[in-house]
């Protein structure tokens, strides 16, 4: 099942997405529906299923509206490799946490940080080298139940990191910095989240200056072992979105600039595209 919410009558409701158009489910966000599903002791494709109205036209608004967005890093070779040799670690710091059994986890925000398909993602105006990280998500219920896989853009201000690590909530952590959708899609659509090709384009006036692809098969992590650590002494509210880290590294030669276009591709899940727009 393919899930996100709609702009109905000024007011932002869940929907199945699905050909024709969308089913809006009543007055409720998708948290609200999630919340409301599990309470009844229903799987969410059939709570949403069983709600849903007949399909119209609407406007898409954000995926889910989430209460908190958790980011996992150094999940992809590629991505502790690209780490450790902007900080100049030579023994490693960044591989050590790829290996370790405890994964790095952080807080990457709430709602007022995301942003959904076709708005605008941030990048900082103090930074000189902010880059998108194309992640697969997660979407969590009661208990750290994986409920659905959307995409995500765990937007980042590399230069900040790269001055202190202390420093790496401020590069993590902002207006805009956040991007997810197009669709939450439901397990029963995706029967293997570890053969998933992920791909990102970055076009400025209208020339592509990056390309790159990784697959979900190169995640070194269980995406349940996440959440199980995630979850210890955090018992994160349903509606949750976890971002499960990057194999997709974007060089500082091709750093964002103001009216770049990013898109990021999963053929199950759809196209998840945003043009930039300096913060301060």
């Amino acid at each position: 099942m393919r899930l996100g919410q709609v702009y109905d009558h000024g007011r932002v409701v869940a929907a199945i997405y699905q050909e024709g158009g969308a089913r809006p489910i009543r007055n409720w966000t998708l948290v609200e529906v999630i919340k409301r599903a599990e309470a009844a002791g229903s799987s969410l494709d059939e709570f949403a299923e069983r709600e849903a109205g007949p399909v119209q036209s609407f406007e898409s608004a954000i995926v889910i509206s989430p209460p908190e967005v958790w980011a996992s890093g150094c999940t992809y070779e590629t991505s502790a490799a690209f780490r450790d040799a902007e900080h100049g670690t030579r023994e490693g710091f960044y591989a050590h946490v790829y290996r370790a059994e405890r994964p790095e986890i952080f807080f990457k925000g709430t709602a007022r940080h995301c942003v959904g398909h076709n708005q605008p993602i941030g990048a900082r105006a103090d930074s000189r080298f902010t880059a998108p990280e194309p992640e697969l998500a997660v979407i969590l219920g009661e208990g750290g139940r994986i409920l659905g896989y959307t995409l995500a853009n765990d937007v980042s201000a590399w230069d900040i990191e790269r001055e202190n690590p202390l420093y790496l909530p401020q590069s993590k952590t902002y207006t805009g910095c956040c991007s997810l959708g197009p669709v939450m899609v439901t397990p029963s659509e995706i029967a293997d989240p570890y053969s998933l090709h992920i791909t990102c384009r970055i076009k400025r006036h209208g020339r592509i200056i990056f390309e790159g692809s990784t697959s979900t098969s190169r995640l070194n992590r269980k995406l349940e072992s996440i959440v199980e650590f995630l979850r210890r002494a955090n018992p994160v509210p349903a509606g949750s979105v976890l971002c499960t880290g990057t194999g997709i590294i974007v060089k500082e030669d091709a750093a964002l600039a103001p009216g770049d276009e990013v898109a990021i591709e999963c053929a199950p899940i759809g196209v998840l595209s945003n043009t930039v727009t300096v913060v301060s």
